[in-house]
């Protein structure tokens, strides 16, 4: 009986390992309020904690620890009832500037952290999570489709040779005045030639004839349907961006979508990332923005020309302005792809951007007529200021939402020559903001901007009774299994059994590891391993006996025991593997959580019932040389 060295050392350092990583499960984590900046390059110093813990001690609310954690102050909280209250308090006396989120402080020892060691994330059935309910602006929805079909008209009315004098548009819909009756008749069989998305009125005015376009009721249903839709997948992919298991988003209702992030409390970089609806537009710098804007003060000199719009240039608080043509190359969903790093050039933060082939085209197309000329990057965000009114009659504070929109051209930079798919973006503020910024556009826009209608903390749906009995479930049905291994096989039993307990360490730590959340059905999958993980072990004990009642020596029945039964347990444990790899690639919610804990522990119980179980065997047997009887 001889067993390789590094099959040793290679025990050794999972079993370390293992029980370094398992241990932060043992210590719960506690409520606390995160306060982070609205933006992403936004510091925040000891001066917002101090001010946060002066407002909480006016209002008898005490916290503990505070502490910084990635550019953001931690206030540790004794209840979950005093977290809300603190968080409703500080949201409305820090003001817009700032997030104040509903967190989970580890208390895990230091040295366990600096290790990279963590607790095992709880699904929403066992702990919680939070919970949005965000509402879909179709109006803005509708009013952004209508700027992309004016712009679409314009070309389609050059492309045919048709004059017409001004075409604009607004909440009414695209006016579009002609010099004539004839031209405007010729745009009007253009148009439904083109598809039978409008519903046209010619009309009447001192300037000249006009032709009034409108969407019909099954565009509208359209473009509302797409938003949501989109808004859908967009959410899910920053969803996967932000590295949150086992999400759900789903759509309520007509014009609502529902996100609930199971054993995740940190909702300010969630609330950031998930509700912030921006985009980016390409245009040009107009050829008149010396004659409007003073290059000195930034401030607009004389009429703004038509076809034109003003912006703030850099940051909204700089008070520079820029104007721009009002015709867009492209907009943000032509993106493909987008990172960010820092500029070869200025050290700075960048943002690096491949374009699709059509957005390529657009691109090229444009900047072939403006070598010479100016290009900017417009930066759209649409936001909610939050205000709070007191009732007259009861006093109570009422919250009221106002959307509105910032607009900022964070570069204009020269054209040097024809541009295609790939370019950068420079001029950002922070190496924050460009990682932002890159994550957006990687996830895709969201079709329509949408507002947080609802934030909670959502507790177990389960109770904590029916939790306290899932784990009760589980420790009852280890300490059976473990007595009943010792019974039917004496020490190889207790072999087996301590085997099982590094199985569970082992699932702890890569459940931790590869950040998967741990649920109700999770639970049920472990119990599941457990059963399996003995049953290798089960069939290499039968088989040891086996050999020796054929007349083998002990040592011999061992070396037998083991090889003839790896067949056995490998094809028995694969096909359970394939389908719980099934469970997951196609289940949802509870399945993908019982899936998960499955395959973990089959690949653990792989490892420990096989190759551990056979080191301490060796250990305890292989040095004997007039072996005689084996405790089995």
């Amino acid at each position: 009986m001889r067993y390789p060295a590094w099959k040793y050392i290679l025990i050794l350092v999972v079993l370390v390992v293992s029980t370094l990583y398992a241990l932060p499960s043992l210590y719960p984590d506690e409520p606390a309020v995160q306060i982070s900046g609205a933006k992403a390059g936004t510091q925040i110093d000891q001066s917002v904690m101090v001010k946060a813990e002066k407002i909480l001690k006016q209002n008898q609310i005490t916290a503990h620890d505070s502490s910084f954690n990635n550019n953001a102050a931690l206030l540790r909280l004794d209840s979950t009832d005093t977290q809300l209250k603190a968080q409703e308090i500080l949201r409305q006396a820090l003001g817009d500037g700032y997030v104040v989120a509903l967190n989970l402080a580890p208390t895990t020892p230091e040295w366990l952290r600096k290790i990279g060691a963590k607790p095992m994330k709880l699904g929403l059935d066992l702990r919680g999570g939070v919970h949005f309910l965000l509402e879909v602006d179709m109006d803005k929805a509708i009013a952004q489709r209508m700027e992309t079909s004016a712009t679409d008209l314009r070309r389609l009315l050059r492309t045919h040779k048709i004059k017409f004098n001004s075409l604009s548009n607004n909440n009414q819909g695209i006016n579009i005045q002609f010099a004539d009756n004839t031209d405007r008749s010729a745009a009007m069989d253009v148009i439904r030639a083109d598809g039978n998305k409008f519903n046209l009125k010619a009309l009447a005015s001192d300037e000249g004839p006009v032709l009034n376009l409108t969407y019909n009721d099954v565009t509208k249903q359209e473009i509302e349907n797409n938003a949501l839709s989109q808004n859908l997948t967009t959410l899910r992919n920053r969803i996967n961006e932000l590295g949150v298991a086992e999400a759900l988003v789903q759509t309520q209702g007509s014009n609502r979508i529902v996100v609930e992030l199971p054993g995740v409390q940190d909702t300010a970089e969630a609330k950031r990332v998930l509700g912030r609806t921006a985009n980016l537009e390409f245009r040009l710098v107009a050829d008149q923005n010396e004659q409007v804007i003073d290059p000195y003060t930034g401030e607009i000199q004389g009429t703004v020309p038509a076809g034109t719009e003003v912006f703030a240039y850099n940051t909204l608080e700089s008070g520079q302005k820029i104007l721009l043509e009002r015709s867009r190359i492209l907009t943000g969903d032509r993106v493909q792809s987008a990172s960010s790093g820092f500029s070869q050039d200025t050290g700075g933060a960048e943002v690096n951007i491949s374009l699709d082939s059509a957005g390529g085209k657009l691109m090229a197309d444009a900047t072939r007529r403006a070598v010479g000329k100016r290009m900017a990057v417009l930066f759209i965000e649409n936001k909610q200021r939050v205000s709070y009114v007191a009732d007259p009659a009861t006093g109570e504070q009422t919250e009221v939402r106002t959307p509105y929109s910032e607009s900022v051209v964070i570069n204009a930079a020269t054209i040097q020559a024809v541009l295609g798919s790939q370019f950068r973006i420079t001029g950002l503020s922070s190496p924050q903001e460009a990682a932002e910024l890159a994550l957006m556009l990687r996830a895709g826009a969201l079709a329509a901007p949408m507002y947080f209608v609802e934030e909670r903390v959502v507790g177990p749906s389960l109770g904590q009774e029916n939790i306290d009995k899932g784990i009760l479930s589980t420790q009852v049905g280890f300490i059976l299994v473990a007595i009943w291994m010792v019974v039917f096989f004496r020490l190889f039993g207790v072999i087996a059994d301590i085997a099982l307990v590094i199985n569970l360490a082992m699932i702890l730590t890569l459940m931790s590891w590869i950040g998967a959340s741990l649920t109700l059905p999770g639970i049920a999958g472990i119990v599941i391993t457990i059963g399996m993980a003995v049953d290798a072990n089960v069939l290499i004990c039968e088989r040891i006996r086996e050999e020796l009642k054929w007349g083998a020596s002990p040592k011999q029945a061992i070396i037998a025991g083991y090889d003839r039964a790896f067949n056995t347990i490998f094809d028995s444990n694969l096909t359970t593997l394939l389908v719980a790899f099934i469970l997951f690639a196609i289940g949802t919610g509870p399945i993908k959580g019982f899936a998960v804990t499955l395959m973990i522990g089959i690949m653990c119980s792989m490892f420990t019932a096989i190759t551990v179980t056979r080191a301490i065997v060796q250990i305890i047997y292989g040095k004997k040389r007039n072996l005689k009887k084996l405790s089995i």
